[in-house]
């Protein structure tokens, strides 16, 4: 492993040159590295970065540098022109979060992964922590690139790690590493679950015994301990959250859809030693991320939540556990191996609408428990919610988008698709109240 003092002596080439990409290029720059390839598949993206040469240059270069940094979103298992040659050199692959570790190995880390929960539940920590005076730095895969800051001393990361970052990680070393769940994602990416929860437990690979491994249930303790981590591991159980739960003033947090996020946080701050009473207060005046579980618009006895981020059912649960009579809005792209259990939830869904291009996918697994209507867009679901719920307003009703799946059949991506679900409520609600 190099240091902050060796790296301006070595040679890296980076691959991808999107905003992780671009992100590398200027802290290896400002780190003085003078030895910098850099390739993307892009033809777009390699003239806005001056690349001269072509693949069969960077090919041959590849041999010479000491560490090649790829970008978290490349698949270097998926057959494409550079395949053999990464393989050949595998042992060189690092990401951008091993440069980290490198320059400020004596800055404290706390490292977040896991399936669900991830974004949130670093952002309640930046504010506890912020709030608690600890000088702290908040990014990765949420926000800006860790790379992008220059901390002190004592400045504190906090770092989201997504499962495409910690499959090329080696060096990562988590003063602090929470694993907060494990479900089937990004199948298509890693090929199996074991290569997904593999690439995961990589947070604790490199602790020793004064970093703290907190895992939420014992499968995954049992996985660690195979694993012969040295971290000292934690088990993070809802119960002892729950006992503060009830002082929290603030009702973001306290719907059940933040119940496993919380219950880490409030472990990791009693590992810092932040007292009980600090802990609640500064919590008050939390604001949670837009299209996670996010209740934007209430009128008439009518709440409207978008938690567009819901992309799969694991994800869903919480939100239709937090309510009752929810007008569901579901459908989407489907995640590889992702099935909709309802069992008890059934029980709080008025009716379930699906949207998008894989109508049969939700319709089997969902009509024999709950009412359903094949709507198929956003803006046909709302039209009959609308419909239905305006002439009855005495009793209380949630009118919810949490797809359960992802949004590339019919949006970009889930903010577009939670962006265009807050605008079209706006829109019926000026129409019908």
């Amino acid at each position: 492993m190099i240091r902050s003092k060796s790296l301006n002596e070595k040679s890296f080439a980076v691959y991808g040159l999107g905003v992780a990409g671009k992100s590398v290029v200027k802290f290896l720059i400002k780190h003085n590295v003078k030895k910098i390839i850099k390739w993307d598949d892009n033809k777009e993206n390699r003239r806005t970065q001056k690349i001269k040469g072509n693949l069969v240059n960077f090919k041959k270069k590849l041999k010479h540098v000491d560490y090649i940094i790829v970008s978290p979103g490349i698949k270097l298992n998926k057959k494409n022109a550079l395949t053999n040659i990464f393989s050949e050199y595998k042992k060189k692959i690092i990401s951008d979060l091993d440069l980290l570790y490198f320059v400020y190995p004596k800055n404290k880390s706390i490292m977040v992964t896991g399936t669900n929960g991830k974004s949130t539940t670093c952002k309640i920590i930046d504010h506890v922590l912020k709030n608690n005076k600890y000088d702290v730095k908040l990014g990765g895969n949420i926000g800006k690139s860790i790379l992008d800051f220059t901390p002190n001393r004592k400045t504190i990361f906090i770092i989201e790690a997504s499962s495409f970052q910690l499959a090329y990680s080696r060096y990562i070393k988590p003063n602090y590493a929470l694993m907060l769940n494990i479900s089937n994602d990004h199948l298509d990416w890693h090929g199996t679950r074991k290569n997904y929860l593999n690439a995961k437990l990589k947070i604790f690979k490199n602790q020793n015994k004064e970093d703290f491994a907190l895992i939420g249930h014992k499968q995954l303790q049992k996985k660690l301990l195979k694993k012969k981590s040295k971290g000292n591991i934690k088990i993070v159980d809802l119960n002892s959250y729950k006992i503060v739960k009830s002082k929290i003033e603030n009702d973001y947090l306290l719907s059940k859809t933040n119940d496993l996020n919380m219950s880490f946080v409030f472990k990791l701050s009693k590992i810092l030693k932040i007292r009980e009473k600090k802990f609640i207060k500064s919590l008050k005046n939390f604001k949670g991320l837009p299209h996670r579980h996010e209740i934007f618009y209430k009128k008439n006895n009518i709440k409207f939540i978008n938690d567009s981020k819901a992309t799969s059912f694991e994800a869903t649960r919480g939100a239709l556990e937090s309510s009752k009579n929810i007008h569901w809005i579901v459908g989407g792209k489907p995640k590889i191996g992702d099935k909709l259990r309802l069992n008890k939830l059934s029980k709080n869904i008025t009716k379930a609408y699906i949207i998008g291009k894989n109508i049969n996918f939700f319709k089997k697994q969902i009509e024999k428990k709950v009412k359903v209507e094949i709507s198929k867009s956003l803006k046909k679901s709302l039209h009959s919610i609308f419909e239905t719920i305006y002439t009855n307003t005495y009793q209380e009703k949630t009118v919810l988008l949490s797809p359960a799946s992802a949004s590339f059949d019919q949006y970009e991506n889930f903010e577009i698709r939670g962006n265009e679900f807050k605008k079209l409520v706006k829109h019926y609600a000026k129409k019908y109240f």
